[in-house]
């Protein structure tokens, strides 16, 4: 009788996530919930990393850099709240600007940017803060890209006007990133130029032509910097080099394998100690496997990947051209650079600077990212019934506080 039950189980599970997602609001759900819990586990796993170093870097005081982080995330927030307020056409408008703002910025690095690292890309602000405009060329791309599609859809059946002007722009955007040596963050901007094309629906043959374009301008860019070629030599064998280019892979290592399945609990990780480089930035998922072990890492993949399956269900159910490029072009840069800090982290790609997305230390990082939250979930209320049923909750909830407002 109980083998029966668990036979007759399985279908009964299917049939109630399927009503859950039949839902209109499931999508907005699940990029709120995901996006919620991966911002509040990286605040707590900034917390645990930084601890050590900001201890030393900040005259004692433990708690300066998730103090940091926490400012950013409000102010990210903030931002992702009036993103879901505004209107689509005023959203729209806000494009251009916020492009060209961006690029005059990236501009303004050549001048007065501080050089960090061999990287020439960020801006001194005030009280010890710094911005990097770079991470704002990944949300601009994204809406200027959008917004082109969205009001040429037309023209799209032309391969040639696929690819222009949207190439020719968005290739100079990141060319000037390029030029800042900042290769993970032009990394990122590569590909959502080919998501998009390929969403944009460019043939097959034109497809391989950038491919290969762009493979050989990353190619070039490798070999013409020693550092990146010691880097693409060594991630096969860290232990050839242990005391330079391999050490924060091995640490890396050492800190995954330490952690095991249950990790050696919150706070107790070894490597934040000064054995591994960029432990709250960069590798903060080796610290996060060092003390929640590897469940706590399947976690973090689990809420990506909650994400990415939103982002592309809202791209496909979207009734409104904008929304759909706008929520592709966003899974599609959230789940490329996850996929290459997770890979850098385990050993499966070379060292490459890059941030976890809602995970690591990085005020810039964690403002853009928490406003591409907010346009998907604009994005969200597109979908058939969204927009409707989230009205019916709003006047729902605001009857219940008028209610108890006139009882009390």
């Amino acid at each position: 009788m109980s083998t029966t039950t668990r036979e007759g189980s399985a279908p009964v599970v299917v049939e109630n996530v399927r009503r859950l997602l039949d839902r209109p609001l499931a999508s907005y759900q699940l990029v709120l919930g995901s996006a919620a819990l991966l911002l509040g586990l990286g605040l707590i796993m900034v917390l645990s990393a930084s601890s050590v170093f900001s201890r030393t870097m900040y005259d004692g005081n433990s708690y300066a850099i998730i103090l940091r982080q926490l400012l950013f995330a409000v102010a990210g927030l903030i931002g992702a709240y009036l993103v879901t307020r505004l209107s689509w056409k005023t959203l729209r408008r806000l494009v251009l600007p916020f492009l060209g703002v961006t690029v005059l910025l990236i501009l303004a690095t050549f001048v007065f940017g501080l050089n960090i690292r061999g990287n020439r890309n960020w801006l001194p602000l005030v009280a010890g803060f710094n911005l990097q405009p770079s991470e704002f060329a990944k949300l601009g791309l994204v809406l200027w890209i959008a917004h082109w599609y969205a009001g040429h859809q037309k023209a799209l059946q032309t391969p040639r006007l696929v690819m222009l002007p949207m190439v020719p722009v968005a290739g100079a955007v990141t060319g000037l990133v390029v030029l800042q040596h900042d290769l993970g963050t032009a990394l990122v901007l590569f590909s959502v130029i080919v998501g998009m094309l390929w969403v944009a629906g460019l043939p097959r043959r034109q497809m391989t032509g950038v491919l290969a374009g762009l493979f050989a301008v990353l190619l070039f860019f490798v070999v013409t910097s020693p550092h990146r070629i010691v880097r693409l030599l060594n991630f096969t064998d860290p232990l050839s080099d242990p005391d330079y280019a391999g050490y924060q892979s091995i640490h890396a290592s050492m800190a995954l394998a330490r952690g095991g399945f249950w990790g050696v609990g919150l706070g107790g990780s070894r490597q934040k100690w000064g054995s591994l480089p960029d432990a709250h930035t960069d590798f903060i998922l080796a610290v996060t496997g060092e003390e929640l072990g590897l469940l706590g890492a399947l976690v973090v993949l689990l809420l990506f990947a909650t994400l990415a399956f939103a982002g592309i269900r809202i791209a496909t159910r979207s009734r409104d051209p904008f929304a759909r490029y706008v929520a592709a072009g966003i899974t599609i840069w959230i789940v490329t650079q996850s996929a290459i800090n997770v890979a850098m982290v385990l050993g499966l790609l070379p060292v490459i600077g890059i941030p976890l997305p809602l995970i690591s230390y990085g005020g810039s990082s964690m403002l853009v990212t928490l406003l591409a939250m907010g346009f998907l979930l604009r994005c969200a209320t597109t979908e058939p019934g969204a927009q409707r049923a989230l009205e019916v909750g709003r006047a729902a909830r605001a009857r219940r506080r008028g209610a108890r407002g006139t009882r009390s």
